[in-house]
């Protein structure tokens, strides 16, 4: 009698990959995704450079305060405004969009976890933001002269605003994107939404002439501190007396903004939603 061999089966099945693997690798493809729709793009790498030339041809070389001119003033704004405008603004149309198409509704069928989407939108916007200050600081040196900081400790700075500005904003959009009904109302009352926070935030004026009230309601949003952050950076230290404050308050603004992440990623753990409500 001829005996039967059976196959060895392995005693355990491998590991399916884990979230943070899913959303590194996703990050590749929410660049190519990026890279294929050219009016976001242009959008984003515009937006700034084109509000600097404004703002450089119109005020030229007035003083904000002595030695600090209005391009140096302002760069600060400009470029939190693009941190705010490649996470916040962006990340939320992006994602109803997709839950529009149903994009998303295939992501939970494929069993893609929140987590691993949240990454990939996450490794997007921080790789587009930097590319997008990037080219930003060098026209500021190269077109208008303005004077970029050489002190260790101010790009540090810069550093951590800018992270905690990407975090916070890349979970406050998604955290939107799950309030918000449908792409359209998406597309109209995002982008509506950050020109107010630009105005209130003192992105187009001098902090210390806005009005007290106003700058208390900006106080609540992250962008009012990111520009705050920024201007620490780009300006001397003289130039803090031109703030509500009359200095830079790092310590508030590392606060605000990581609170703001830290609320932002709990609405979304919360409110996430891969299908559009019926």
């Amino acid at each position: 009698m001829t005996a039967t061999v059976v196959p060895a089966v392995p005693a355990t099945l491998p590991a399916p990959p884990s979230a943070l693997s899913i959303g590194l690798a996703r990050i590749g493809l929410e660049l190519r995704l990026f890279a294929r729709d050219p009016g976001q793009v242009a959008f984003s790498f515009a937006y700034p450079v084109i509000m600097l030339v404004i703002f450089g041809s119109v005020f030229g070389d007035e003083e904000v305060v002595p030695g600090v001119g209005f391009r140096q003033y302002f760069l600060a704004g400009i470029a939190a405004t693009g941190v705010m405008l490649t996470s916040f603004q962006a990340v939320g149309t992006a994602v109803t969009e997709e839950r529009d198409r149903g994009d998303l509704a295939r992501l939970q069928t494929l069993g893609t976890p929140a987590l691993a989407y949240g990454i990939g939108k996450a490794g997007q916007v921080v790789v587009t933001t930097v590319a997008q200050l990037a080219v930003l600081l060098a026209v500021a040196a190269y077109a208008y002269d303005v004077p970029l900081p050489t002190e260790a400790s101010r790009w540090l700075t810069f550093a951590w605003v800018v992270v905690l500005g990407i975090l916070a904003g890349t979970v406050l959009g998604l955290a939107v994107a799950s309030v918000i009904g449908s792409a359209r109302s998406a597309s109209a009352g995002i982008p509506a939404f950050a020109v107010v926070l630009q105005f209130l935030s003192g992105v187009f004026f001098i902090d210390s002439d806005l009005p007290r009230w106003m700058d208390q309601v900006a106080a609540l949003f992250p962008l009012k501190w990111m520009v705050q952050g920024m201007r620490s950076v780009f300006l001397p230290d003289s130039a803090a007396v031109a703030e509500q404050a009359g200095r830079w308050e790092h310590g508030t603004t590392a606060l605000v903004l990581a609170a703001w992440v830290i609320i932002g990623a709990v609405v979304c753990a919360r409110t996430f939603r891969w299908r559009r409500a019926a």
